[in-house]
């Protein structure tokens, strides 16, 4: 099928004159909103049928409106449909192709309907399935997540703050922190979806409509949880987009800092893990090299995300009500967020299944060579009645005693060790050691083996309810 011109003019009789060719081009989103067009069918057949339903137009004409809907749908999806710039938006598109098939009574679909309404039901339809897709990724991230935390629960890691070696941790808790993240995440757009999923259809242009439709029927149509009590919210409302790429800029965040942890380990001066060849690249000139490029890329393009986010906040802090074509702008900011995050939640999943290894042996020498320990040694002396706080200073200047003779903690002699307090025992060596010291933190939540392997049974129940 061939693309069909416009007549002079879209719009009504108070224009004598077609747009400025270069303003047109300007004027149009047919080249994105056209990402609608499945969303912008099935709104128009909802409405349809409503006006049918309510007596507005014969059932007759509903029902070659609905039929006629579909074969534009069927000729889109076999690449018949194809409207260019001449058409501006993917509405117009739908419109003239409909009054092609079906006659005059095509001009009749746009009774009661305002284009401002028409996209903000489409962009509401079409953001209701991407994040059921969304967090169908979440999920699968976390099920990787998930499998490595439970193939690590005994393998320690050293865990930072500040960067700074702090105290081990078993690997498996590590990764908890990051389903916890992204448990939030998938709840978080399923919060978000609510507010999604409010029809504003039957809002007309800002004020309603004087025709009897009803608002209800279309929104059951559509799977809608309800309807918007006010016309003017309804046509200009884009909280929902700002909360969606709120949330979307969350799940970057979580992602880009396990990207960083990732690009880190994978250093030479860390080695905690190896990266495989299906999902890392070489250099151009020193062959040597394996390139981090998947975390690389989820943490670069993070930033996308959140300026997708400062832009649509910018976009809508000045609009008075109601609609204003400034709100064309929200759809590229939608559409490449949603891939984005698609395509990196896909990515990093990939990258934890089957990009990296971790390299157990180097992490228990990791553990086994700092002072991370030195808290258990407090928490040992605090356990036999010395205050915590000189406990605290002893240890410290214990720490600051072994560094200057070149020595760990492990290194002390039984009668170093009493010559600095009476009450260390033989005992001190099996407290210090990293596996009794990441056990030993078993209280809720803590690192602690047994706390871990329960955290686990607890994520699994979670995934397994969503």
């Amino acid at each position: 099928m061939t693309n069909v011109s416009l007549p002079t003019s879209t719009w009504s009789q108070r224009f004598e004159t077609a747009l400025h060719p270069a303003i047109a081009r300007f004027n149009a989103s047919i080249g994105f909103d056209i990402q609608l067009i499945e969303y912008d069918l099935t709104g128009s057949q909802a409405h349809a049928r409503m006006l049918a339903h309510t007596g507005i137009i014969s059932p007759e004409e509903g029902e070659k409106l609905v039929s006629g809907l579909e074969q534009i749908r069927q000729e889109y999806r076999e690449g018949k449909f194809t409207p260019g710039i001449e058409a501006e938006d993917v509405h117009f598109a739908v419109e003239r192709r409909l009054t092609e098939i079906v006659g005059d009574v095509g001009k009749k679909l746009h009774t009661a309907r305002s284009r401002n309404d028409q996209v903000g039901t489409d962009t509401r339809l079409y953001l209701r399935d991407q994040i059921q897709q969304i967090r169908v990724r979440v999920r699968e991230f976390q099920s990787v997540l998930l499998s490595l935390a439970e193939q690590n629960v005994e393998t320690l890691i050293p865990g930072y703050t500040h960067l700074q070696r702090a105290q081990p941790l078993s690997l498996a808790h590590h990764l908890l922190a990051y389903f916890e993240m992204s448990q939030r995440d998938w709840e978080r757009l399923g919060e978000i979806y609510q507010r999604v999923n409010v029809s504003p259809l039957g809002s007309g242009a800002l004020a309603g409509t004087t025709f009897p439709i009803d608002r209800h029927y279309t929104a059951q149509l559509l799977n809608f949880g309800g309807v918007y009590a006010n016309s003017l919210d309804g046509v200009s409302d884009r909280d929902f987009a700002i909360e969606f790429l709120c949330a979307a800029s969350l799940i970057m965040v979580h992602l880009s800092r396990l990207s960083e942890e990732v690009i880190l380990w994978a250093s030479e001066e860390f080695g905690f893990v190896t990266l495989k060849d299906s999902c890392s690249t070489g250099s151009s000139i020193m062959p040597q090299k394996k390139n981090p490029d998947v975390p690389e890329l989820v943490r670069g393009k993070a930033g996308r995300v959140f300026g997708h986010l400062q832009g649509m906040l910018v976009l809508m802090k000045g609009l008075p009500l109601a609609y204003n074509k400034d709100l064309q702008e929200d759809k590229e900011a939608l559409f490449d967020s949603v891939i984005t995050v698609n395509s990196c939640l896909e990515a990093m999943t990939i990258l934890l299944l089957e990009g990296i290894e971790f390299r157990t042996v180097r992490l228990q020498e990791a553990v086994n060579e700092d002072f991370s320990n030195a808290t258990d040694v407090a928490d040992y002396l605090a356990a036999k009645g010395v205050p915590f706080r000189e406990a605290y200073n002893l240890v410290g200047k214990v720490v600051k005693t072994s560094l200057a003779q070149n020595k760990l903690l492990k290194d002390l002699t039984l009668e170093e060790w009493k010559a600095l307090h009476p009450a260390f025992e033989p005992d001190i060596y099996e407290a210090i050691a990293p596996a009794r010291v990441v056990a030993a933190r078993n209280s809720h939540g803590g690192t602690g083996f047994d706390q871990v392997r329960q955290a686990l049974k607890t994520a699994k129940a979670r995934v397994g309810e969503g």
